[in-house]
């Protein structure tokens, strides 16, 4: 027997790369090659900040369109998940929020970003799906947009257009970008029976607009590994109300292409 301490449990399986457009994960962290950045070697960013992006998806996306070296921005980076994978894997992470969790993390709006234009070699985002989490108090959050409100969701759409827009503009031609999404459902009110909601296809609607500025490259569906679709309460209430529960994300992969005539 030894006294040394266990720094973590082996409890997860060593990552691989996907190679369907179907992608699965036991854990929401992936096992680490090398000590961690802010927690511990199995789980990258703050495992309690709400709504946070599964690592291996990140990890997934770094491994097949990024280099070593290479300058990754996440311009809406939450509790800073983004930063950890890029320190495990040696790209140079660039993080911003409108409420920054953690040091490393820059003070900006995402519809705003203070960096040269063609300066990033990959851009990862996880944006809000209209107002399912509270982020932030401030009111300039997008967070705040609901994206089938009195004006059709005009304000949120027209605000991720600006995020989609500034994150064209930072990264290099040629570079990839890719934005990971979910579509929502609402009930309303007091209502009864099937139908008595309201659908926002979030995820067709930002695709849409992301092929304004990009080239699509892939659309991959990510299964849900949230531990509340395992209640059964939620699953009586979805069949007796004849609705869906949200069963995977969208991560839409996109490349950004100028031709040398239009430079």
């Amino acid at each position: 027997m030894t006294d040394e301490k266990i720094p973590f449990r082996r409890s997860k399986p060593p990552q691989r790369i996907q190679t369907t457009t179907l992608w699965e994960y036991p854990s929401q962290h992936y096992l680490a090659d090398k000590p961690g950045y802010q927690g511990r070697r199995d789980e990258q960013g703050d495992k309690e900040y709400e709504g946070a992006t599964p690592s291996w998806v990140i990890w997934q996306l770094l491994q097949r369109y990024t280099r070593t070296g290479d300058v990754v921005v996440d311009p809406m980076c939450g509790g800073g998940t983004t930063l950890d994978v890029c320190h495990d894997l040696e790209r140079e992470g660039v993080g911003f929020d409108l409420g920054p969790t953690r040091p490393d993390i820059t003070a900006a709006d995402a519809r705003r970003l203070p960096m040269p234009d063609a300066s990033a070699d990959f851009v990862f985002m996880d944006p809000p799906y209209s107002t399912h989490i509270r982020y932030t108090e401030q009111p300039e959050c997008i967070g705040t947009l609901d994206a089938a409100g009195e004006d059709g969701g005009e304000a949120y759409y027209e605000s991720m257009t600006q995020v989609i827009s500034e994150s064209a503009r930072i990264l290099r031609n040629r570079r990839y970008m890719a934005l990971y999404v979910s579509d929502s459902w609402r009930k309303r009110k007091g209502a009864k029976g099937g139908g008595n909601g309201t659908f926002m296809p979030i995820g067709f609607e930002l695709f849409a607009i992301m092929t304004r500025f990009f080239k699509p490259v892939d659309i991959i569906a990510v299964a849900r590994g949230n531990r509340k679709l395992g209640r059964g309460n939620w699953h009586k209430s979805a069949e007796e109300g004849n609705y869906f529960l949200r069963g995977f994300n969208y991560l839409f992969i996109m490349k950004k292409h100028i031709d040398d005539a239009r430079r």
